[in-house]
């Protein structure tokens, strides 16, 4: 009796009755990329940058005494030296400022297993001013060891050649996508470009400095050695900082303010104390670089003409 009712029910109702017992169905989770996230230098970087700022500076005016106390003819080394910590100290004064400095951009691609992929964009703080102060000053460097093992001139163009390339390629894996090969195949070819410039100074540089007395290539191969550490640890911070990003932007700045330190202001006061020291290491530059343009190298304005 009751199913009879309840199919006389369904012939007079238009509306569809359940027949089975409904299932429960979990909407479809709403996936949102996380918020961008910042990495960027805080109160401990910056003081440092002042620090070492200041450290360039008096280094730089130590220097240029240094050089008031010799003849302008074999003042080289102390003028290369200058230049390096002077360009070190712009540089500094630029980034503690707040200049010299650009966000990079970092996609990442977060894979879930039961939801969409999001990617996660972070923003890192690459200080751009750095890699220019290494553009000028490492080849001042290579200059000053270059002359102080006595390296002919074929063999100084090919070190400083290596050795921009060096700086720019880093540069180029700083701002490098973060999934693709840009990062670190411009990383490679710095590692390769480096591997260059010490075949020159350590392998060429040894043999030319060989024909000097023992207490120069001594010299020449503890402050040659002492460089080549220093320079090796700057590619390791760029791969902790800069490359996989697990140094923090501060640490990056303190790792990379010791090694300026070391390589510029102490690297040349132990070359000009130990070159003043050594008459050995002298280069006496005459002609123009101490007298300027003389007799008939110089040049006459207003004169009359043989003859005229």
């Amino acid at each position: 009796m009751i199913t009879q009712a309840v199919e006389a029910l369904k012939k007079s109702s238009g509306l569809a009755l359940p027949t089975s017992t409904p299932t429960s169905v979990s909407p479809v989770p709403t996936v949102l990329p996380p918020e961008p996230s910042y990495e960027y230098v805080h109160d401990a970087g910056k003081r440092t940058l002042w620090v070492v700022f200041v450290i360039m500076l008096v280094a730089s005016i130590a220097f240029s005494a240094l050089a008031w106390s010799i003849p302008v003819s074999k003042r080289l080394y102390h003028i290369v030296t200058t230049l390096i910590t002077i360009i070190a100290a712009i540089s500094y004064f630029g980034m503690a400022t707040g200049h010299g400095v650009a966000y990079h951009e970092i996609n990442i691609t977060v894979k879930n297993e039961y939801t969409p992929d999001v990617t996660e964009t972070i923003y890192r703080q690459v200080f751009w001013a750095r890699y220019v102060d290494w553009s000028l000053t490492t080849p001042l460097l290579l200059l000053d060891l270059s002359l102080l093992a006595g390296l002919n001139g074929a063999h100084i163009l090919i070190a400083i050649v290596a050795d921009l390339i060096m700086i720019l390629t880093g540069l180029f894996a700083a701002f490098g996508g973060e999934e693709t090969p840009q990062k670190w195949g411009w990383y490679a070819i710095a590692c390769i470009a480096y591997l260059v410039v010490v075949w020159q100074l350590a392998v060429n540089g040894r043999a030319a400095v060989s024909n000097k007395s023992t207490k120069v290539a001594r010299f020449f191969g503890a402050i040659a050695g002492f460089t080549f550490v220093l320079w090796t640890a700057y590619p390791i911070v760029w791969g902790v900082a800069d490359g996989g990003r697990i140094a923090s932007v501060d640490d990056e700045i303190i790792a990379y303010a010791v090694l300026d330190v070391l390589a510029k202001p102490v690297f040349g006061a132990w070359l000009l104390f130990t070159h003043q020291s050594t008459p050995e290491t002298n280069i006496d530059i005459g002609g123009f670089w101490s007298e300027g343009l003389k007799g008939d190298g110089q040049i006459r304005i207003g004169d009359d003409d043989d003859g005229a």
